[in-house]
């Protein structure tokens, strides 16, 4: 399944050993199914449920599995580096996964759209509570990387990247691995299946933690391993978006 926040979430479980049952859906419609739509209001993935009480928003997620469960622990000891994993969080939370929403659904995702008009759009997305993301989501189905999103969206993107290449190719909250890499990871994978990598020449601390993070054996497991030909068919048939890409930062 291609959920950028499914797979960070999936990513902390492998780096806790913690054994898990998993209902995979396509979110092709799925996401609205009633019973679905109680546990998780905004009809989005990933949904834990613990002990019989569930936790929604992958963010949250993170930091609810490194206080439920501590060791390994995700989270540096020193207050300032606990900060920076909070800082990049929030980043992505506000900023990135709105932007990877826009990326994607522009080029890999946007054949799912094909020769549908903006009232059929509007009809297929009217189910999801996150009207803003559908509004997105229905701009990039009709106008691809023309879309009046896309440019922002790059530039959301160049936050990350600039904050990943500062860390010099280390970790992103200090000397260890933890929850900030991982919230970053699958969104720096998806601008590289999107065949947008070109984003990082120039920075090679971003090039070095990139390599660094996708030999870590649970992003190797849950992030690489896990994706399947239906997954990557979407990424594979992608027609190259770079000279657009370039013309947008020029």
């Amino acid at each position: 399944m291609n959920s950028v926040c499914a797979q960070k979430v999936r990513v902390a479980l492998a780096e806790k050993g913690l054994e898990y049952r998993d209902r995979l859906m396509t979110l092709r419609g799925d996401q609205f199914d009633p019973q679905y739509m109680k546990l998780n209001p905004n009809a989005v993935v990933p949904t834990l449920i613990h002990d019989g009480r569930t936790i929604i928003e992958s963010s949250v997620i993170l930091y609810y599995l490194d206080e439920a469960f501590p060791a390994p622990p995700l989270m540096p000891r020193d207050p300032y580096e606990r900060a920076k994993v909070r800082m990049v969080n929030k980043l992505v939370d506000e900023y990135v996964h709105n932007a990877c929403v826009i990326l994607t659904f522009g080029t890999a995702f946007r054949p799912w759209f094909a020769g549908l008009s903006g009232e059929e759009i509007d009809q297929r997305l009217a189910r999801s509570p996150l009207k803003k993301r559908s509004e997105y989501k229905r701009d990039v189905a009709l106008n691809g990387l023309d879309s009046k999103f896309a440019r922002e969206a790059l530039e959301h993107y160049e936050k990350l990247l600039q904050l990943i290449d500062e860390a010099g190719g280390g970790w992103l909250a200090g000397g260890e691995f933890s929850l900030a890499d991982i919230a970053a990871v699958p969104y720096v994978l998806r601008l590289d299946l999107l065949r947008m990598s070109r984003l990082w020449d120039g920075r090679p601390g971003v090039a070095s933690w990139y390599n660094r993070v996708l030999a870590r054996p649970s992003v190797k497991k849950e992030l690489l391993e896990r994706m399947t030909s239906e997954d990557h068919a979407p990424f594979k048939q992608l027609q190259d978006p770079w000279p657009k890409v370039a013309a947008m930062l020029s």
